[in-house]
């Protein structure tokens, strides 16, 4: 009980610290060793309480770069052109994109049927983690037709944008034509990508986007952290 109640204390004290702006959103925590040194106690009933914070949302930890201040929720609005940089940037953030993963292998049934291609037929995938402020706030994942995009990976890899690269591919511009949003829990796999904890609230949306013609081009699947995006189903033109 003793212990409990010093983390908990602890934790109090950070809690209402922040509230009060002495550490404002996007400022890193003191280390843990300052921590524990601050308030006399060893380094696991420091974590304890950094861990309490992050279970309400209050902190968010980085691998090798420490603990911090969660954002305030970014505004990300879903119309008809839905842009990962300029939501972010009109929502007053940095943003910027991990790609994880490239590859180009056969598509599924639920791929090839959003795409108006044969099962089978070769798509081009790219997965990553999409930031603001240096805050992960998504995962995704998005599918081309490979026939149409044949260097759409490298330039993926090259620029870390998917508008980008569409349009050194000859696409400058397109639409979405459908959205699709479901309420999940976080796996260990997604809690990992997000740093949250595993059965954290998370919005999944998918997506189909398509050229001038109605041709589709791309089925995105994005996976959000539920407690840093504010989405916004809005009438865009």
């Amino acid at each position: 009980m003793l212990k409990q109640a010093i983390w908990s204390a602890i934790a109090g004290t950070l809690t209402e610290e922040i509230a009060a702006g002495h550490y404002r959103p996007g400022d890193r925590l003191p280390t843990e060793a300052a921590l524990a040194a601050r308030f006399g106690v060893n380094r696991h009933t420091v974590r304890h309480a950094l861990a309490a914070l992050a279970e309400g949302g209050l902190v968010h930890s980085r691998q090798g770069a420490g603990v911090f201040v969660a954002q305030r929720p970014t505004d990300y609005p879903l119309g008809r052109r839905v842009r990962f940089h300029q939501n972010v940037l009109a929502a007053g953030q940095t943003p910027s994109r991990r790609i994880s993963r490239t590859e180009t292998r056969p598509s599924d049934a639920e791929e090839a049927r959003a795409l108006r291609l044969k099962a089978g037929d070769a798509v081009q995938v790219v997965e990553g983690v999409s930031l603001a402020d240096g805050q992960p706030i998504a995962v995704f994942r998005s599918v081309f037709p490979a026939e149409r995009f044949p260097g759409l990976l490298a330039l993926a890899r090259e620029t870390g944008s998917i508008t980008r690269s569409l349009a050194a591919s000859g696409l400058t511009d397109y639409t979405r034509a459908e959205t699709r949003l479901t309420a999940q829990l976080a796996d260990p796999v997604l809690a990992l990508a997000l740093a949250v904890r595993p059965g954290a609230p998370v919005m999944r949306t998918l997506a189909v986007n398509v050229d001038p013609m109605g041709r589709p081009v791309e089925l995105g699947t994005t996976w959000f952290a539920g407690d840093r995006v504010t989405l916004t189903v809005a009438d865009q033109p």
